[in-house]
């Protein structure tokens, strides 16, 4: 069957929207009507080569839908489920799997090598981040599909696949944030935003949000910034004026920048975490001396789809949604067709806006 989806042709090349052949769902496979995808600054990265996945390849990793058949073997979904992917799945049994660090899988990304459908013309397509949500309907392994929580809307439900999972889980289970302590959140996209919620919701005293934007301030408050800081090289002098001259007790860095992950550090108070979220390419160096990190003692580290375990976690961020205290459609800048996302990530490379959503 013949649906739409933007294909990547060849690193560095525009999506090109175009009919794609997609086969019905075989043996442990869950094929899926998307209702919307978030356009993520990953999909960005991969398009551009900071990232590698096989091509041509169908992008798109943060998507939610209804199911439209199963495979055999297929028992935790049926047809007319809502669903959300899931695109870094467990395996179970890798190293990473055995300590409980599922985020961190060994064998998450296998399934980006497979081919799961072909152009009109017979070329095999890949399925970019295992699930392929920059099209109409996908098909995917089972394990990349997580039945969705009563209470959330469809739509917007999408954002759970990677932002909210990835800000909330830099806050509630890398940084541990705790009640009472201050937080400083570099960069105000998706990503961020999400960040900036989550630490209202863990009960941060003070949220700060540091973009080089001055348009996203009104965003970055109504996720529950309580200062807006535009990047600068005086960026961590201000965090510290805001802070008694100590620093935020949590950094949390979503740009993947060296410039930002060094002034995220320096922003931190001794003995603070900095917590780098962003994805930066291989040319980012970020340099320290060894007096600065046993004089600080601060911690640094790094943070994969927000250190979570989706299975364990999209039903808490669903509870939270439905109780008011995470606003999945803040998080959304605005409602695009399929054929916007070359526009959106014309957006990204500009610095703006949070989240585009691609609605079907």
């Amino acid at each position: 069957m013949a649906v739409r989806a933007a294909v990547l042709p060849a690193v560095g090349a525009p999506l090109e929207i175009t009919g794609i052949d997609l086969p019905d769902p075989g043996p442990g496979q869950v094929r899926v009507r998307l209702a919307a995808a978030g356009v993520c600054h990953s999909d960005l990265s991969l398009s551009n080569g900071t990232m590698r996945v096989p091509v041509p390849a169908v992008l798109g990793h943060e998507g939610a839908g209804t199911v439209v058949a199963v495979g055999e073997g297929v028992t935790h979904v049926a047809a007319g489920d809502p669903v959300v992917l899931n695109w870094a799945p467990s395996c179970g049994s890798c190293h990473a799997c055995g300590l409980g660090e599922v985020w961190l899988c060994a064998n998450a990304l296998n399934g980006a090598a497979d081919v799961y459908a072909r152009t009109a013309d017979g070329t095999d397509l890949h399925p970019g981040l295992n699930v392929a949500a920059f099209a109409e309907e996908t098909v995917v392994s089972a394990s990349c599909v997580l039945p969705l929580p009563e209470g959330v809307p469809l739509v917007d439900a999408a954002l759970l696949g990677c932002a909210v999972l990835t800000g909330y889980g830099a806050v509630h289970h890398s940084a541990k944030v705790r009640p009472g302590e201050t937080v400083a959140v570099f960069g105000a996209g998706g990503v961020g935003l999400a960040t900036l919620q989550s630490a209202r919701i863990a009960g941060a005293s003070r949220i700060i949000a540091v973009d080089v934007s001055p348009e996203k301030e009104e965003l970055a408050r109504a996720a529950g910034a309580t200062d807006y800081v535009l990047a600068s090289e005086n960026t961590p002098r201000e965090i510290r004026a805001l802070t008694g001259k100590q620093g935020v007790d949590v950094s949390v860095e979503c740009a993947g920048r060296a410039m930002s992950i060094r002034a995220a550090w320096d922003s931190t108070r001794r003995g603070g975490r900095t917590t780098v979220v962003g994805i930066g390419g291989k040319d980012q160096e970020v340099t320290f001396n060894a007096l600065e990190i046993f004089h600080w003692g601060r911690t640094l580290s790094g943070c994969v789809y927000g250190n979570t375990d989706p299975a364990r976690d999209v039903p808490v961020l669903a509870r939270h949604v439905r109780e008011g205290r995470l606003d999945l459609s803040a998080l959304v800048t605005e409602r695009i067709a399929l054929e916007g996302i070359p526009a959106a990530f014309e957006n990204m490379l500009a610095g703006k806006g949070g989240r585009a959503l691609v609605v079907f």
